[in-house]
């Protein structure tokens, strides 16, 4: 038995819900110097859902991200102009128990793509002090080139300073709106 089963829980996730910016990262990692991989992440944000269990296809999501929140020190998208990362949910699906396709559009820089991001349930149930809290895990690659993130440098054993493509990472902890 899992830990979110042993929890008493609503019978149904519907409803419209609220991330927990304190207990939620939205971060990325890329390749640098060919070499390694590096972490980053945003330090603020907001985002709203609304989850509708027994037609998936009506679930949708909001979140904004404060590019000048960035935790890597380099602004490669020009915070000052371009001062929010958006992402709005277009559809949804379930795809296996508990695992979800959210697709939507991501906008960065003013240029707007539609994404996919596979998501998986971590868990849900109340929280000490009665919320209702549902957890999700998601990530998603795309191309830096494809939103004008096009700052690079070559270096000498070949290859590039940053790669293009970049892994973006969800785990976000959402509550319940009373």
């Amino acid at each position: 038995m899992t830990e979110a089963a042993t929890v008493s829980t609503p019978q149904s996730l519907s409803g419209d819900y609220t991330i927990d910016p304190t207990h939620t990262r939205i971060g990325f990692s890329v390749r640098h110097a060919m070499v390694t991989n590096v972490k980053g992440q945003f330090a603020t944000f907001s985002g709203t859902a609304h989850l509708d269990e027994e037609n998936i296809a009506n679930s949708r999501a909001e979140i904004d991200i404060d590019v000048a929140s960035i935790t890597t020190g380099n602004d490669f998208f020009d915070a000052e102009k371009f001062p929010k990362i958006t992402f709005t949910a277009t559809g949804a699906e379930q795809v296996g128990e508990g695992e979800h396709v959210l697709r939507g559009d991501l906008t960065i820089k003013d240029v707007t793509r539609p994404v996919e991001v596979r998501f998986e349930e971590t868990g849900r149930g109340l929280d000490p002090w009665g919320n209702f809290r549902i957890g999700f895990e998601g990530s998603t690659t795309i191309s830096r080139k494809d939103w004008g993130l096009t700052y690079n440098m070559a270096i000498e054993t070949g290859g590039v300073v940053i790669a293009d493509k970049v892994k973006l990472e969800f785990d976000v902890a959402a509550v319940r709106n009373a």
